[in-house]
């Protein structure tokens, strides 16, 4: 075959390939059969390896994956992946809708969807071809899968139709069950340890490092939210059918809801047909159907106002509690975990639960040998919730709650109006020591690589490492000799901690493990208090005037550097070259003309409302969703939500338009 005829031929099969694989993975209606496709597949790899100055990484041939190894990047999302509100309560959904509708000012429709349970994406497509793959993460960052991501045969490499130049598209990436029976089977025939549930197994899946690995997993994706400066319609439900005219694939399964009614219907209807399905849901996500509607209700800080997910009432099964065991956490709370007899719940084998803490045990009035009622909370963590106290053996011990900590003795505290109790030895007791070690290197603290907890375990039982900071007083030559570790993981877990001293400030005040102190508040802390020295010996009048720190969260800060130890610590990571103050903490104000105002923006807009929001930052005003008696104006586009007009007006409020806005900040 001459060479054009080759070029000529390797693109017509990649043509007919993707349209093949639109045919069978989102119509379901292939128009070849499995050998005729394997036998076009086999061709175009074979002309590819003849032609590598042709290589294409939306080709169809990328479906099966390269044997190289990439660890992932982490990049920020455009617009951060926020999660939903979610509720089991009808009167809950029931309250929600009220709510949109009273914003709103009249009925709204709403569209209904399954919520699946797998694993969240985000897709980009530029001119039709897929360009990035990104997991959820933290919702702000999240780790590049792509080379994984184009191995899934429902996600199409290249589309087709009038889509737009730039979008970007969000999905679930999911296992059914005949996939996930089958992987599990093979893994216990290797002798490995089989996946607990179908969402652990896509997770799992897509995070492999060696994409011909996720190749071979049965993978599948629904995708379910467009991002684009350029909707085909201000309709969700409209937009969807678009969509899937340019290839991608959609739920079958959505209904438009024009009442309470009819939303409860669905949810109903799914609650029970869910067994039928070939893949794992936990509920129904009801979204508003109009666009313009969306922008007018807006977002909360973790989630959006104009959707919701009711999720499905857990199932229950009944066993047998053999016994408690008692476990000590990075904080030292003691959590009493029940070992049961192994019972199928879920779809899973479940063998313990949580028993939360000692008021538990005792409203459950728990007895060894009980027969006990289990069910999963959400869907994910085992809890024993009832007895069948007819069942009891006669003489069957009370299950009580341990008074000695069961790793090193030490007496237990419990706080006033704590639940939980506590071992108070945070300096000697070996689970606190090694959890906080854990928290501090994990990906979302310091992120070091090649420690994990049985490293760390190791490093521990060898007297190496017995706070945080002795990690950086460690050498390649004190692990290459010990168990597991050759001179290569020794010198790459060496330069992981070194890389560790470049982590932001916020990151480092999340490590330390201080309680109440989560990645959003260590960031709201550093973003106020911008060094580690204005955050130690801040007071507790100085704390909880910072947006969102209360006096639980000012009370442990306080607390937690009020301990000399800890301190010394400080000092120790500081000397070690830690990041503990916050560089270009805030951006430059441009102008101080808001200064102090609160502002609601509402309606339509020229540009999107994500650049009036840092206009207003910049120039010192506080962005809020909804509008008060604390409201100082309102920045109205067109079409303005006719709740929030009548009551800015009610209120007196100003409003102004988008150009007196832009004047106002000029001035």
């Amino acid at each position: 075959m001459e060479q054009n005829d080759s070029v000529l031929r390797l693109k017509q099969l990649r043509e007919e390939l993707h349209h093949h694989n639109y045919r069978y993975y989102i119509l379901n209606e292939p128009l070849i059969s499995d050998y005729e496709y394997d036998k076009k597949m086999a061709e175009l790899i074979d002309l590819e390896h003849k032609h590598p100055e042709l290589t294409d990484a939306n080709s169809p041939s990328v479906r099966v994956g390269s044997d190289l190894s990439s660890d992932f990047r982490s990049v920020p999302h455009k617009y951060p992946m926020l999660s939903l509100g979610n509720t089991y309560s009808e009167e809950e959904l029931r309250d929600f809708v009220n709510r949109v509708e009273k914003n709103i000012g009249h009925p709204v429709t709403f569209v209904c969807e399954l919520k699946y349970d797998g694993t969240a994406i985000s897709l980009t497509y530029e001119k039709g071809m897929l360009v990035l793959g990104v997991t959820r993460g933290d919702g702000v960052m999240g780790d590049d899968v792509t080379a994984n991501v184009r191995t899934i045969k429902s996600i199409p490499l290249k589309l087709h139709g009038n889509y737009p130049e730039l979008f970007e598209i969000r999905g679930e990436i999911f296992m059914p069950h005949v996939g996930f029976d089958q992987i599990n089977a093979e893994r216990e025939a290797a002798g490995e340890l089989a996946f607990a549930n179908p969402r652990n197994a896509a997770a799992g899946s897509l995070k492999l490092q060696n994409s011909s690995q996720v190749a071979k997993r049965p993978l599948e994706c629904f995708l379910y939210h467009l991002i684009t400066d350029t909707p085909p319609a201000n309709s969700h439900y409209e937009t969807l059918k678009t969509v899937q005219s340019w290839g991608l694939r959609i739920s079958p399964h959505m209904q438009l809801c024009r009442s309470f009614d009819e939303v409860f219907n669905f949810i109903r209807y799914w609650d029970n047909a869910r067994k039928d399905l070939p893949y794992d849901i936990d509920g129904v996500v009801i979204k508003v159907d109009d666009l313009q509607l969306r922008d007018e209700l807006g977002f909360t800080a973790k989630s959006p106002r104009w959707a919701i997910a009711y999720k499905f009432k857990a199932e229950s099964v009944f066993t047998q509690l053999l016994s408690v065991d008692f476990q000590v956490g990075r904080t030292g709370a003691i959590t009493p975990v029940a070992n049961l007899n192994p019972v199928q719940l879920a779809g899973t084998t479940v063998k313990r639960a949580s028993l939360h803490n000692a008021d538990i045990i005792a409203a459950l009035d728990l007895h060894l040998n009980d027969v006990v009622s289990v069910e999963k909370g959400g869907e994910i963590i085992p809890k024993i919730t009832g007895v069948d106290a007819g069942l009891r053996q006669p003489g069957s011990p009370k299950v009580a709650f341990i008074t000695n900590c069961p790793e090193c003795g030490t007496p237990l505290i419990r706080i006033e109006g704590e639940a939980a109790h506590y071992c108070p030895n945070a300096v000697a007791c070996p689970p606190q020591i090694k959890g906080k070690i854990e928290h501090f290197i994990s990906r979302k603290a310091m992120n070091i690589d090649g420690l994990g907890s049985e490293t760390v375990a190791l490093l521990y039982q060898q007297g190496l490492v017995h706070t945080v900071s002795d990690l950086y007083r460690l050498k390649p030559s004190h692990l290459s000799g010990l168990e597991r570790l050759g001179s290569k993981s020794a010198a790459n877990i060496v330069t992981g901690i070194n890389e560790s001293r470049k982590v932001p400030f916020a990151r480092v005040l999340f490590a330390l493990g201080i309680r109440f102190v989560g990645e959003t508040v260590a960031k709201t802390l550093t973003q106020a208090m911008p060094s580690i020295n204005q955050i130690m010996n801040a007071t507790y009048d100085e704390l909880i005037a910072i947006d969102e720190i209360g006096d639980k969260i000012a009370g442990s800060i306080i607390a937690w550097f009020a301990d000399s130890e800890n301190r010394r610590l400080i000092e120790d990571l500081q000397s070690f070259g830690l990041q503990m103050e916050a560089i270009n903490n805030k951006q430059e104000a441009a102008s101080d003309n808001l200064k102090g105002m609160s502002i609601v923006i509402s309606g339509v807009f020229s540009r999107p409302r994500d650049e009036f929001k840092s206009m207003i930052e910049a120039h010192g005003g506080k962005n809020v969703s909804a509008i008060s008696s604390k409201t100082d104006l309102v920045l109205a586009g067109e079409n303005m939500g006719p709740a929030k007009l009548a009551q800015a007006q009610k209120l007196g409020i100003k409003i102004i338009s988008e150009n007196e806005f832009m004047q106002l900040i000029e001035s």
